[in-house]
């Protein structure tokens, strides 16, 4: 099959799991160029002005910017239904996605931020702040997928939500939980290791980037 596209994205990046996931679930080959933060291709930014990644360009030209849309349309295209069946279904997928980008996602986003200096000043208060945020919504899902049997996160099988939660569990794994954490979730990591452990996707994921202990002080950035 020939590519249906171009990814623009980072292998490390939360979105860029999520969406090379969906597109090894649906069969999709993508081209994946070379990408760096410090010098963005000159092909990219002629094609994407904003800058920012992920980036997708279909094979027909079509475009789209940030993670969650880019993988709903890969996922909306595919042969394997990710997005639900009927207009509960298609909710409760949308919901904990949501869930997933919002009460985790972005909080461990600006704990990175903070740790490797990209937007704004290391501050011991806001960083546990937002890493209280991160444990706040562990212990609501820890809960929720207790009560399934499945150990899917809104429906009894893959859905899209269950891969942006994988993504939103590795970030918040890799730069604000640390091994102490980690074990009061059980169910939440029960949940990770069955999502990435699929054939089709393990070689996006993994744990060894996951820290040890919690980050308490500013870092150089890893990429």
């Amino acid at each position: 099959m020939a590519p249906i596209g171009t990814l623009w994205g980072n292998a490390d990046q939360r979105q860029t799991k999520v969406i090379l996931s969906v597109a090894a679930v649906n069969g999709f080959e993508l081209n994946t160029p070379e990408w760096s933060f410090k010098s963005k291709p000159a092909e990219f930014v002629a094609k994407f002005p904003y800058g920012k990644i992920p980036s997708f360009e279909g094979a027909d030209g079509f475009k789209l910017i940030e993670g969650a849309p880019i993988a709903r349309y890969l996922s909306s295209i595919g042969s394997v239904n990710l997005l639900g069946a009927n207009a509960h279904e298609v909710a409760l997928v949308d919901q904990w996605l949501h869930f997933a980008e919002h009460e985790i996602g972005i909080p461990a986003g600006l704990v990175a931020g903070m740790i490797y200096g990209y937007f704004t000043p290391f501050t011991p208060q806001i960083l546990n702040k937002n890493t209280d945020r991160i444990i706040s919504a562990l212990e609501h899902l820890e809960s929720h997928l207790a009560a399934r049997p499945s150990g899917y996160v809104a429906l009894d099988s893959l859905t899209l939500a269950d891969l942006v939660l994988a993504g939103a569990i590795h970030a918040a794994s890799s730069r604000a939980l640390g091994a102490v954490d980690r074990a009061k979730f059980p169910h939440v990591f029960a949940h990770y290791a069955k999502v990435t452990a699929d054939e089709r996707i393990k070689q996006y994921w993994g744990t060894e980037n996951f820290l040890e202990a919690r980050i308490t002080e500013p870092k150089v950035a890893p990429f």
